[in-house]
């Protein structure tokens, strides 16, 4: 019997590290489906909308794989592409004025075509305001400092002020994507301080001539 594919186990150093400290990792190009949007995802419907079509979607697509094609995967964890406008509103959590990617891995052989079958059907049996919005998105972030962080999504200011203002610095290294946020854990049903998140952020190398001129500003 063909194993379920599963990002998780798959890409273990990307979806299950151990680091609670920065570490660097390498990303391979993987397929997602996405949606867009921007707002406090405490408050703003638009949120939680994107969060049900995804997971109708996706789950469309693992049902009609298996049953199509013989091909059965493990639906991934929700993740989330992060940024703002003015980016010190990032880091001070003025979550109004936050712009969302929110994502679901899924493999790639559930193509372009096989994502708007899912999308007709899943729109057929739940309604969901949503689904039309939903589309493929590949990444390949390539070089990336990452860290599971344990506790609130509240609590990360610190260990993000340390990546931008410690970390990256030391390194020589400068933020080359958006902030990337995988939720290993589901809210509803653990307690915060126990929350497992892993924070990534996609990297590059600092010129030496930038580097220089820093040291010199």
């Amino acid at each position: 019997m063909t194993t379920k594919y599963d990002v998780k186990r798959e890409l273990k150093k990307c979806y299950a590290p151990k680091n609670t400290d920065w570490e660097l990792v390498d990303i391979p190009e993987l397929r997602f489906l996405a949606v867009d949007g921007h707002g406090d995802p405490n408050t703003t419907a638009a949120y939680r909308h994107a969060v049900e079509a995804l997971y109708a979607v996706a789950y469309t697509a693992k049902f009609a794989s298996k049953g199509d094609l013989g091909r059965d995967f493990v639906v991934g964890p929700l993740e989330g592409l992060w940024w703002a406008d003015d980016m010190d509103d990032f880091l001070a959590r003025l979550k109004d004025n936050w712009r969302w990617r929110l994502l679901i891995n899924v493999p790639d052989w559930i193509t372009d075509g096989m994502l708007e079958d899912a999308k007709r059907t899943a729109l057929t049996k739940k309604n969901l305001p949503a689904i039309p919005d939903v589309r493929s998105e590949t990444l390949h972030e390539g070089t990336s400092a990452q860290v599971l962080h344990i506790g609130s999504y509240d609590d990360e200011t610190p260990i993000l002020t340390r990546l931008h203002h410690e970390y990256l610095p030391a390194n020589n290294l400068r933020e080359a994507g958006l902030h990337h946020e995988i939720y290993l854990s589901d809210p509803r049903r653990t307690d915060p301080a126990k929350l497992r998140t892993i924070l990534r952020q996609p990297v590059e190398a600092r010129s030496r001539k930038t580097s220089e001129d820093d040291r010199h500003a």
